[in-house]
């Protein structure tokens, strides 16, 4: 579970970001400090280089969208203009391979020759 330090920067972070102002470490402790929290000094620094070329905004907007690959594509997508095509491609390809095993179960249960309620 995250420590109360953690979470206030996470706070910090994401009120720069909906003010659409740059995070860095100094604005995340400026933050903190107005709020009157103290924190370890290492985690604002951490909070800003880990938020470096990331779009907090669309990170938190595509987060329901794909479960999990969303925090994967904001770095990429920031840095790269031909990222999402390869992460579209892998969606399908994870799509076809759940899809194929599924197939394959069905199938065993088939072979057999007896089910559940036979």
């Amino acid at each position: 579970m995250a420590s109360g330090d953690e979470l206030a920067c996470v706070y910090a972070a994401l009120i720069l970001a909906d003010d659409q102002v740059a995070i860095t470490g100094d604005k995340i402790a400026t933050i903190l400090k107005a709020a009157g929290v103290s924190v370890e000094p290492y985690w604002p620094g951490l909070f800003a280089k880990a938020l470096d070329g990331v779009n907090v905004r669309e990170l938190i907007t595509n987060i329901g969208s794909s479960a999990g690959a969303a925090p994967a594509a904001g770095p990429a997508a920031a840095t790269t203009a031909g990222a999402p095509a390869p992460i579209a491609g892998k969606k399908e390809e994870k799509k076809k391979e759940e899809e194929k095993k599924k197939e394959e179960s069905e199938a065993s249960d088939e072979d057999m020759g007896f089910g559940l309620f036979d």
